[in-house]
């Protein structure tokens, strides 16, 4: 798992001639840091990254107002139809994403929103299947004597779920919030297939169109890529990093209530 990452870095290091050298030499030598200066530099990487910062920060925020609802409705009031509901929001995780391409690319269309962030943002706003799953399982931990004492001492339905349910559920909003921003970040199809002009490129589209395009105006060399690729996914393993903790408690449930 660890060898591609160890090309990329050892590559991003070296010069042009050396990067496809056999056998493959793992510690550069000269170490060419020139490579990092060349794409922050001579490069419009930081557009790209801001454009996935933006969209990712987005989608993060969307994600926690959307799911928290849902997983909470699901989780705590619950009426005839509750279950059918969740039942048929589970099902949908089965629906692979491809199959529903063509209808939303006309739908976008329609609405104005294709060579814009809308088509990778607003989704995150309407919830996401395995979200309001991992939430919802984490609400229904929380012991349901602590809602009955908020309720006696005032607390409504909103009431219940802002000072009892969220405070206890810190480790399952780190882990939506670094799913959702993991998937953000990396994601290539979505860009691929809604965004056109190159100042909406995320750095993950633009990263791959770079590098396909060798040898042409624009396109990125081996050695720059792979220095623009070792920078692009170190946000990705400074967050998990330090939200390790919460992710790890996020995912592993106290007991599933049927």
């Amino acid at each position: 798992m660890l060898v591609p990452f160890f090309w990329m870095l050892s590559t991003s290091l070296k010069e042009r001639g050396r990067v496809f050298a056999y056998p493959i030499q793992w510690i550069p030598h000269p170490v060419v840091w020139a490579n990092y200066v060349y794409i922050m530099v001579k490069w419009p990487f930081w557009r790209y990254m801001l454009n996935s910062a933006f969209v990712a920060g987005l989608t993060i925020i969307g994600s926690l107002i959307s799911c928290t609802l849902v997983a909470y409705a699901f989780a705590r009031l619950k009426n005839r139809v509750s279950r059918p509901l969740f039942l048929l929001m589970l099902s949908t995780m089965m629906l692979p994403g491809q199959v529903t391409v063509i209808p939303l690319f006309i739908l976008y269309r329609n609405l104005g929103w294709i060579d814009t962030f809308a088509p990778l943002i607003v989704p995150a706003f309407f919830g996401n299947a395995f979200y309001i799953f991992l939430l919802r399982q984490f609400f229904m931990t929380v012991p349901r004597e602590l809602e009955d004492a908020a309720r006696i001492d005032g607390c409504g339905t909103w009431g219940v779920l802002r000072h009892v349910i969220l405070p206890m559920s810190t480790p399952a909003l780190a882990a939506v919030a670094i799913f959702a921003f993991m998937a953000s970040w990396n994601d290539f199809y979505g860009p691929l297939l809604f965004v056109a002009s190159e100042k909406h490129w995320t750095a993950a589209l633009a990263l791959s169109i770079s590098n396909s395009a060798q040898g042409t105006e624009g396109g990125l060399r081996t050695h720059w890529a792979m220095a623009a690729a070792t920078v692009t996914v170190l946000p990705t393993l400074i967050v998990f990093y330090y939200a390790q903790r919460y992710f790890v408690q996020g995912i592993v449930f106290k007991g599933v209530e049927k």
